[in-house]
């Protein structure tokens, strides 16, 4: 009988003893499980066989009836990984690993991103189990902290690299002796001479490959370090054999490759210098966003004003901030009057401003006056940092152009190794019969051209320097594919209000006696709707007094219905007094009139009379119509959704240039509006607010969210304009295309310099040392070409 496994499991969405009863009795129908579920803990513990079933089953089985199970996401550092090989082959076996729904390693910015089931395993499992395959992993570090540790890498790599240097350079004078027929003293000829130069950096400076080599090969991989070590060891060992010859026999002129593997040990770690410290260019764009935050703050306690850290900062504190101070974290203020620069956060050049009650974001610059402010998010709460942690995690995924590569890559080295020892024997056996010497040095050429790093760079880098561009511009994706998903766009649907309005509507014209404003404003103050804020200001602004309202409710699409003082108040649209026979045939051509201005008109009805109409205007955004032309300029089909009647909506859509309008359009209903455009073979993005366009957002190809740096906009969707600038728009799409063309020339370059390399090498027209060169300068290329994406103009 099978040994039995034990573990626990998160569950989550159970409501009822009903719920657990259901997953316990659902998990314990499986072959070979028996399972106890707690509602209390919101856990199920687990005894299963392992030859029967498995935690991925039951996990599946608890979802397949409705509930979920709890997972844990984690990020480490990852060390010691050369080639995309090496990311490929830890992925592989995260993936693999028991518990484990999904990881992700990147090998531009070093790092994994991994989702586990914490009743199963844990982060130390994961850390040891990269370990045991020859890397090395830590939780991930701060980012100020890793550019420390990045900084100390690069330091170490020079230093390294100029002890390599210094030992190759005599033996690359040897190599210009064959070339160019130079004349050198006899010293530098001595075979015993070549191999002290030699050794050092081979098995000192270029321990590093075999050391990788080794722990790969004993896990079943095989990386760049295989083709490094076997490259450069037989070029050494050829050498030294040749080298014992002219013991004995000094007329002997033996052939020697010392400097073969030597400088092309010191041309290797001449490219991954270069590479390296061209990688760390690609961080700028989150670097600039974490120096955006405060260092300190200035606290009241015990009535006192303290200097403090900002990281001491807790929720409820009370700050002072002084003019041309940071504001420290996010809060609202308590005293005083301001204006404050939120440019590096919402893009909106023109100070906001602010006095009590007023919200503030943690980062931006207070401008002209002393504020007493109360801290309502610290830490990773705030909005720069919801920023920071989107930034991040966009340049850490993959997109889906990648996996292409990811394959390849995954059995290139194996192959490359096959070629090369293919290449051996033909030498040997048929160009050069019995000939060992060129035999040699094109099977090395081989090892040498046929490096991975370029493809494996191709992509990441790419998608690193893009999603930090944009974060620059104000443009946040939230992850790789979205960042490609964006090039495919065909459509893209604008929300009306907020986004290609201003969303601060004004009364412009109202019809009825006192009374009927009196009993309209004081109805439209219980409903949070834009158009009744505009009411609600316009009544104040004619010292109106408001009723209290013994009744409120909201029709969605509709209007609102209310009782005050014993009496029936309706305002709405035509369907509202429609559907409760109130007569307004004889003011149908003053609505008519409203809204071919593009006004918003509704009706009021008091105890079933009509008694007035109100208009109400939302202003467009100066930059809509910009916007729009250069969405059309990019070849999309801009569409405008809105609840409006039909003719209103069309005022608004002419003004900006947009020639479809989907009108009269309840909440619910806006999602499958985008749907319909979807079922046309479009790929569509929805652009609204993030809160209300949630379901509409989610179904688009692409949502984004028209917000200022909030974590509702941010989650909502997958693309977020910080603040309310259209113009953004067309930037998102400008440099999703950019970067998609970016990546396609690196998987061009990564991929046609192996495939006309491999052939030259093979044939012998490629010296190892000019191989080793061009292989340095590839991955270099690809690092380069993709940081051309910060010049790129939007």
């Amino acid at each position: 009988m099978s040994e039995t496994n034990h573990t626990t499991l998160g569950v989550t969405g159970m409501t009822c003893a009903a719920c657990s009863n259901r997953v316990e009795k659902v998990l314990n129908k499986m072959d070979g499980v028996k399972a106890q579920v707690n509602l209390t803990t919101e856990k199920a513990t687990i005894d299963y066989d392992p030859e029967k079933t498995s935690i991925e089953d039951i996990s599946e089985k608890i979802e397949n009836v409705g509930y979920g199970v709890l997972t844990e996401k984690t990020e480490l550092d990852v060390f010691r990984m050369t080639c995309a090989a090496c990311s490929n082959r830890i992925e592989k076996v995260l993936n693999k690993q028991e518990g484990v729904k999904l990881a992700t390693v990147n090998l531009t910015t070093e790092s994994a991103a991994i989702e586990y089931n914490p009743g199963i395993v844990d982060v130390k499992d994961l850390i040891d189990k990269i370990k045991n395959i020859g890397y090395d992993a830590k939780p991930k570090a701060k980012a100020e902290d890793k550019q420390t540790y990045k900084e100390k890498e690069l330091k170490n790599m020079k230093k390294k690299l100029i002890i390599s240097a210094v030992l190759s350079a005599p033996l690359l004078l040897t190599m210009l002796v064959h070339l160019l027929g130079m004349s050198i003293p006899d010293i530098f000829m001595n075979p015993w001479f070549q191999f002290a130069l030699a050794t050092p950096v081979q098995f000192i400076i270029g321990w590093q490959f075999y050391e990788g080599a080794y722990k790969n090969l004993r896990n079943g991989g095989a990386n760049m370090d295989v083709l490094v070590a076997l490259g450069t060891s037989a070029a050494y060992f050829f050498s030294l054999y040749e080298a014992f010859k002219t013991i004995g026999n000094p007329e002997y002129m033996p052939h020697l490759y010392f400097e073969t593997s030597a400088v092309l040990i010191t041309l290797i770690l001449f490219g991954k210098y270069l590479e390296t410290r061209a990688k760390s260019q690609t961080t700028n764009a989150l670097s600039k966003l974490l120096n955006l935050q405060a260092k300190e703050a200035r606290v009241i306690r015990d009535g006192k004003e303290l200097m403090i850290p900002v990281e001491e900062v807790v929720v409820g504190d009370h700050l002072i901030v002084k003019p041309g101070e940071k504001i420290p974290v996010d809060g609202m203020v308590v005293k005083g009057r301001t204006s404050v620069d939120e440019s590096m956060l919402t893009g909106e050049s023109i100070p906001i401003e602010k006095d009590s009650g007023a919200k503030l974001i943690g980062s931006t610059i207070n401008k002209n006056g002393s504020i007493e402010m109360e801290a309502t998010k610290v830490g990773k709460d705030t909005a720069l940092a919801s920023i920071v942690k989107v930034v991040e995690e966009a340049q850490g995924s993959k997109a889906p152009i990648q996996r292409l590569a990811d394959v390849i890559s995954g059995y290139f080295v194996p192959i490359v190794v096959g070629i090369a020892i293919l290449t051996f024997i033909i030498w040997i056996t048929l160009v050069q019969p019995g000939h060992l010497e060129p035999a040699l040095v094109a099977a090395i050429a081989v090892l040498v051209i046929a490096c991975p790093c370029a493809l494996g760079l191709a992509t990441p880098t790419s998608i690193m320097v893009g999603t930090g561009k944009a974060a620059e511009s104000g443009i946040l994706f939230k992850g790789g594919e979205h960042l490609e998903g964006t090039h495919k766009l065909e459509a893209i649907v604008l929300d009306k209000t907020g986004t290609i309005t201003k969303g601060k509507p004004e009364v412009t014209d109202f019809s009825g006696d006192e009374e009927t404003l009196q009993l309209l404003a004081s109805a439209e103050k219980g409903s949070e709707h834009p158009l009744a804020e505009a009411i609600v200001a316009y009544a104040t602004e004619n010292s109106i007094d408001f009723l209290d309202v013994d009744h409120f409710s909201a029709i969605p699409g509709h209007g609102i219905e209310a009782t005050i003082s014993g009496k029936n108040i309706l305002v709405g649209n035509r369907k509202l007094m429609n559907d409760h026979q109130i007569d307004t045939t004889g003011y149908e051509e003053k609505l008519i009139n409203y809204e071919t201005d593009g006004k918003t008109a509704m009706l009021i009805a008091i105890d079933g009379e009509y008694r007035g109409t109100v208009a109400v205007a939302d202003t467009i955004k100066e930059t809509a119509p910009e916007a729009i032309k250069q969405l059309k300029d990019l070849g999309i089909e801009v569409f405008m959704l809105t609840g409006d009647n039909e003719r209103t909506a069309k005022a608004i859509a002419k003004q900006v240039g947009i020639d479809q309008v989907i009108a009269e359009v309840l909440p619910e209903e806006k999602a499958a509006k985008v749907k319909e455009i979807q079922e046309q073979g479009k790929k569509v993005a929805m652009v609204g607010d993030g809160v209300n366009d949630a379901p509409a957002l989610v179904i688009a190809n692409i949502g984004i969210a028209i917000g200022t740096g909030t974590e509702v906009a941010i989650e909502a969707a997958d693309v977020t304009i910080l603040g309310g600038e259209l113009l953004l728009i067309p930037k998102a799409i400008k440099i999703s295309h950019a970067t998609i063309r970016n990546i396609r020339q690196n998987l061009f370059w990564a991929f046609g310099y192996n495939t006309a390399g491999i052939p030259v090498a093979a044939i012998g027209l490629l010296a190892p040392w000019i191989a080793g060169a061009a292989m340095a300068l590839s991955s270099v290329s690809v690092v380069t070409n993709s940081l051309r994406l910060k010049r790129v103009k939007l």
